[in-house]
């Protein structure tokens, strides 16, 4: 997921530049495509390691490689696209920011210095299509499986709703000169930015989803919109999917989050987004999607406590960020054919998921999640 800066006539709307400049970042490939060869290479020639088994990690547009040592020490290899790398204050305050989260206890990977001592490496590298220069950093493995493939139960959950507040709530403390290149007004991504899905519908042809997808956008201006003024805003994680979040079992069937991964989203936004987009991911692989919302908001809340108007609009939030995974993926596909499994993973349960709840309706689901959110606040 990343973005790019373009100029755009004052006369335009402020949704009408944002779609321009999310329009042309998507019609760009940046993705990195390294060889197994040259990424094994890059890691002796910058941090020394011999790398003896390397294979590839799925990824959106950046490129993963996971990297066995000739001790057997593990590695992640995450070279960043082109598109983001031209940004590396961004770059450079993420970094900055898991090695706060580390050191208050927030479960994050460590990026590893490079022979120079430096926490990433801008590279120019040819993969292909000419040469373009690319972010390379080396982290810490984090052993365990993601939450889409670990039976989590809602007590799990609960534990991952109270640490994704907690993290958020420890961001607050984050001190940089560099904080105002979290501001992301233009990031496609940004729950404020619902809106913007109007001008990719068109990939949707012939898809009776389309109609839900319309129908959920318009839900969003009428009742969503109209409150984001007065959310609480801060500095959020922004990807808190079911892929980015690594737990080890424990005891009697439990596991516990041994790392949250990936923070190319760390943006200023509104905290109810940060719960929504997890409350949207972590229902697509459950086999009891609707437990899913209570406990991850009794988590949260157990930090964090929503306001009336946060609460009333989690509902549309979380259909809304459903509707972006899926209208985005399908999109990108278009671009990065060859990574369309990894693109449309949201379309397996998230087609069938998302029509459900508008089945539903907001009452409905509100009930559920609202009851189940009482009844952990009893039991805990």
């Amino acid at each position: 997921m990343y973005r790019m800066k373009l100029k755009t006539h004052p006369a335009l709307s402020a949704l009408q530049s944002i779609s321009i400049i999310c329009q042309a970042t998507m019609a760009v490939s940046p993705r990195p495509t390294l060889t197994l060869q040259q990424a094994t290479e890059l890691t002796r020639q910058l941090y020394g390691v011999t790398v003896t088994e390397i294979s590839t990690l799925p990824s959106y547009v950046d490129q993963n490689f996971l990297m066995v040592d000739e001790e057997g020490g593990k590695y992640v290899m995450k070279i960043m696209n082109s598109e983001e790398s031209k940004n590396s204050t961004l770059l450079e305050v993420q970094t900055h920011a898991m090695s706060f989260l580390r050191k208050h206890g927030i479960p994050v990977q460590r990026s590893i210095p490079t022979l120079k001592g430096e926490v990433m490496s801008m590279e120019e590298i040819d993969c292909g299509h000419g040469v373009q220069t690319y972010c390379v950093r080396l982290m810490t493995y984090v052993p365990g499986k993601t939450l889409a493939e670990s039976p989590v139960t809602t007590q799990d959950l609960y534990h991952v709703g109270k640490l994704a507040a907690t993290l958020d709530k420890t961001l607050q403390q984050l001190e940089s000169l560099h904080l105002d290149v979290l501001e992301k007004d233009d990031e496609c991504w940004s729950l404020s930015n619902i809106p913007l899905l109007v001008d990719y519908l068109s990939v949707m042809d012939g898809d009776p989803l389309q109609e839900v997808i319309q129908a959920v956008i318009e839900s969003y201006n009428s009742h969503v919109q109209p409150k984001i003024s007065s959310f609480k805003k801060g500095i959020i994680h922004g990807d808190l999917n079911d892929l980015n979040i690594i737990v080890t079992p424990v005891d009697s069937g439990r596991h516990e989050v041994s790392a949250i991964l990936d923070f190319s989203l760390l943006m200023t936004d509104c905290y109810v987004f940060e719960l929504a987009t997890a409350i949207a991911y972590l229902m697509l692989e459950n086999p009891n999607p609707l437990d899913v919302g209570g406990a991850l908001l009794a988590g949260w809340e157990s930090i964090m406590v929503l306001s009336d108007d946060e609460r009333d609009s989690l509902f549309l939030l979380v259909l809304g960020r459903l509707c972006q995974s899926l209208v985005y993926g399908r999109y990108n596909v278009k671009i990065y054919p060859d990574n369309e499994k990894y693109l449309l993973t949201t379309a397996k349960s998230g087609t069938r998921l998302l029509t459900k709840l508008w089945e539903m309706g907001k009452q409905e689901v509100e009930r559920k999640w609202f009851s189940d959110t009482n009844m952990f606040s009893v039991s805990e």
